[in-house]
């Protein structure tokens, strides 16, 4: 076939071309504002000089350019792309092309690469398409451009071509693939990173039934800082900490284990939430001034039936009663940890029998262009209708807020139940107490309450005497270095026994060693030898809780 018949004309040549040629300026008008013409003769009034002439573009050999460029050119023409022309370049790639032959059985890496589609596409629309970093047979990367060429006198369908244009960019796909795996790579650091840091396994309280559930962000997106925490604190008492670190990547994750390594540790205190946060507050300053991140960080006490929380920055936590009702943790909300400054200040929200508590990250409910109060409003409405284990909680709100596996934003929830106990397992969960009034006469009555109470638990005679001799030692401490008003309580779960005194005295008792000659000093150390475990804290209210614990044997009804 004779190329010199077919004019490869990009978009708008024609116009171009037309314009030259119709619209050529005389050197009268070029006054006027006209740009003259590129063409090679010069104009009679032009100054003489030795440059040599420039040829215009329509003069210049196409057939001999496209042979010496390095991209790729090939020709077809007609339904069948018949292969009219390949260039010196398409010929080193892959080899001699036979032509007149249709492009199925003459350009077979086409075929491959999955362009014979996209060719009727062009031919059918006479409309330029592109394809980026088309991997060859040969190994090589082509962006391929294909354009509609015309036949000149033609004017059947099926006449006009297409040409091929692939320039090899082998290079540049190679070092992005060597990007996009260095990024995975970091991804996969980061997760694993993030993954070891979170608990492997919750601790499971007496009274809550707890799950947590936690998506990374999808392969598109850096890991975050999301975290969360179930710490029991002993007395029967649980903490709950939720957080997210702003920013992304390895770091995140690192300042991340760091904030819920030293929540742990604050939390065995048994500080009220807003002197936790506080604290956490100044180190998250010493980690990194640069980096802020929220948390909420709640207490449930089940002889209180309510949760008392603190947050900084972070988003409401939601409770479902028993009816159904959802109720929203507003106020109070500090700013986020790490910006100094600020007076925390812990609230509480009731979770009672039958209630159910969601704490979460934004990236349940933030959305691009929606606000966020309307993904807090559709998690409430999911959390009113959800019911179940904690753990069908925990997917059915994931499920309902649209969270998958390409999510733009790590995930992190935790959900805890505090259960309606009824028949033989409210048995296993019982509370009594006595107010201790009056002087030292409070101690023999605190013995003969714990003795009794003991006995109508049904508790072994070993068991039964290790709590009344708590029971009377926690009461002569009481008596003798606390003030009024005092309390003993008793509380039994399917694990444990617990025995609590509390007093309006805020001062901390210490276990110490007591001299031969000390008349004082060895209650504490009878408690911690004798008892699983003990521990003090203060109220809200002022004063202070002692008690100790004692596991049940297995055996126990």
């Amino acid at each position: 076939m004779n190329f010199t018949r077919w004019s490869a004309r990009l978009p708008g040549t024609q116009r171009r071309a037309a314009a030259r040629t119709e619209h050529t300026v005389t050197p009268d008008r070029r006054g006027e504002g006209a740009v003259p013409a590129a063409r090679a003769e010069r104009q009679s009034d032009d100054p003489p000089d030795d440059t040599p002439p420039v040829p215009a573009v329509d003069d210049l050999p196409t057939r001999e350019i496209l042979d010496r460029i390095p991209a790729l050119v090939a020709l077809v023409h007609g339904h069948d792309h018949r292969t009219a022309y390949v260039n010196d370049a398409y010929v080193a790639a892959f080899g001699v092309r036979p032509l007149g032959a249709p492009a199925r059985e003459a350009l077979p890496e086409l075929d491959a690469l999955g362009l014979l589609p996209l060719l009727d596409q062009v031919l059918r629309s006479s409309k330029p398409r592109t394809v980026k970093s088309r991997k060859a047979p040969s190994g090589r990367s082509y962006t391929i451009t294909c354009t509609p060429v015309d036949v000149p006198g033609g004017t059947e369908p099926g006449e006009g071509g297409v040409l091929i244009f692939a320039a090899d960019v082998t290079d540049h796909a190679e070092a992005a693939e060597r990007l996009r795996a260095s990024e995975r790579r970091q991804r996969e650091t980061a997760v694993t990173l993030q993954r070891s840091l979170l608990p492997q396994e919750l601790e499971e309280p007496d009274d809550l039934r707890i799950a947590a559930v936690y998506h990374p962000g999808g392969t598109e997106t850096a890991v975050g800082g999301d975290w969360y925490d179930v710490i029991t604190l002993g007395g029967g008492r649980t903490a709950l900490v939720i957080g997210d670190v702003m920013g992304r990547g390895v770091r995140a994750a690192a300042v991340m284990g760091q904030l819920r390594t030293a929540v742990r540790a604050y939390a065995r205190l048994d500080l009220p939430p807003h002197e936790v946060l506080q604290l956490l507050d100044g180190l998250a300053t010493e980690i990194d001034a640069n980096q802020i991140a929220t948390c909420a960080y709640a207490v449930h006490d089940p002889n209180e039936g309510r949760l008392v929380y603190a947050s900084a920055g972070h988003l409401p936590i939601l409770v479902r009663d028993e009816n159904g009702t959802v109720q929203r943790a507003d106020e109070p909300i500090g700013p986020p940890l790490g910006t100094g400054g600020w007076m925390h200040a812990s609230g509480s929200i009731p979770l009672c029998p039958g209630s159910t508590a969601v704490l979460y990250t934004d990236g349940l409910v933030e959305r691009r262009n929606e606000d966020l109060d309307e993904g807090i409003a559709a998690l409430e409405r999911a959390l009113a209708g959800a019911t179940g284990t904690p753990q069908v909680i925990c997917d059915r709100l994931v499920r309902s807020t649209g969270v998958t596996a390409d999510h733009d934003d790590d995930v992190a929830v935790l959900v805890l139940q505090h259960p309606s106990r009824t028949g033989p397992d409210g048995d296993l969960f019982r509370n009594a107490a006595l107010e201790l009034l009056g002087g030292v006469e409070a101690a023999p009555r605190a013995r003969a309450f714990a003795s009794g109470v003991l006995t109508s638990w049904r508790f072994p005679p070993e068991l039964h005497d290790l709590g009344v001799l708590a029971a009377s030692e926690l009461v002569a401490n009481s008596l003798q270095h606390g003030t009024p008003p005092m309390r003993l309580r008793l509380r039994r779960t399917d694990r444990r026994l617990i025995v609590e005194v509390t007093d309006g005295n805020d001062h901390l008792p210490r276990r110490r060693r007591a001299e031969p000659v000390d008349e004082s000093g060895r209650g504490i150390a009878i408690i911690a030898t004798i008892a699983s475990n003990w521990g003090s804290r203060r109220t809200p209210g002022g004063g202070k809780a002692v008690w100790c614990e004692f596991a049940l044997p297995r055996s126990t009804p």
